[in-house]
């Protein structure tokens, strides 16, 4: 089986300022390519941006270019311009296979669906590029009526939408999840469990109903497992997270592991195989 990494990060805070790494200093340092070699099983990967630069997303596009394990970059634009697909055809059609925007952040809820950013995300599938979606669970709404406006565009649900793991919470993530799943052109990401729950004292158990819900409502043709390294860092190690998703996977066909770890991002972004 040919392992996909498909969501992890770099990034260097001697060279920009990262907002969201306030506080966390466990993982305030430099994360490089050869850091991600010395950790990680995968073949391939697709590094996802961290912050709404498009220089940032240029450095990856060269790190990319010049690595035999990176083999795609999810980078950033800013979809509100009018002039979006000129700006993707600036960056070109090499390793570039999706944009990101971390609507998260965003204080209006219903971001994800103004006109100009549907019209922006319409762009990145013209050029051929998918969309990952960022979002906490009062955008939840915003994006399954995103994945309705625009039907012909793969969608990625970053992290699996991000349950409140580590207050218990599943409904209503769950129901969410049911709903975004219906929409036939989104995929999920089996990532990030590890720092929706408790860091210090998750367990495989506890996070198993979440990635069996995963499993369940997408099945395993539309999801990927992704590290999210090295954030995981602040709860897991590499290692801890992708013996996770092995496990949760365990009961699965060849075949169909074979898609969690592999197929599944090879056809959502898509990258060479």
């Amino acid at each position: 089986m040919r392992l996909v990494d498909a969501h992890h990060h770099l990034w260097d805070p001697r060279r920009r300022t990262y907002d969201w790494l306030a506080g966390l200093d466990a993982i305030g340092r430099p994360y490089t390519e050869a850091d991600l070699r010395a950790v990680t099983p995968a073949a391939a990967t697709v590094l996802v941006q961290t912050v709404s630069s498009v220089e940032e997303t240029v450095e990856f596009l060269a790190v990319a270019e010049s690595s035999s394990l990176v083999a795609g970059v999810v980078g950033w634009v800013d979809l509100t311009a009018p002039d979006v697909a000129e700006r993707l055809a600036e960056l070109g059609d090499g390793p570039l296979v999706g944009i990101r925007h971390q609507a998260q952040d965003e204080p209006d809820p219903d971001w994800l669906v103004r006109p100009e950013v549907v019209r922006g995300i319409r762009a990145v599938a013209a050029a051929g590029l998918t969309y990952d979606i960022l979002v906490k669970p009062e955008q939840h709404e915003a994006a399954v009526e995103l994945a309705d406006a625009v039907p012909g565009v793969r969608l990625v649900l970053d992290h699996a939408g991000k349950p409140a793991i580590a207050d218990g919470g599943y409904e209503p993530w769950a129901a969410f999840l049911t709903s975004i799943a219906a929409r036939p052109n989104v995929f999920c990401k089996l990532s990030g469990l590890v720092t929706e729950a408790d860091w210090t004292r998750w367990t495989v158990d506890g996070l198993r109903p979440y990635a069996a819900h995963v499993l369940e409502t997408f099945g395993p043709d539309r999801v990927m497992f992704g590290s999210d390294w090295p954030v995981c860092e602040l709860a897991a190690t590499y290692d801890q997270v992708y013996s996770a998703a092995r496990d949760f996977t365990a009961a699965l066909s060849t075949s169909e592991r074979a898609e969690v770890f592999g197929g599944t991002a090879a056809r959502a972004y898509p990258i060479p195989t």
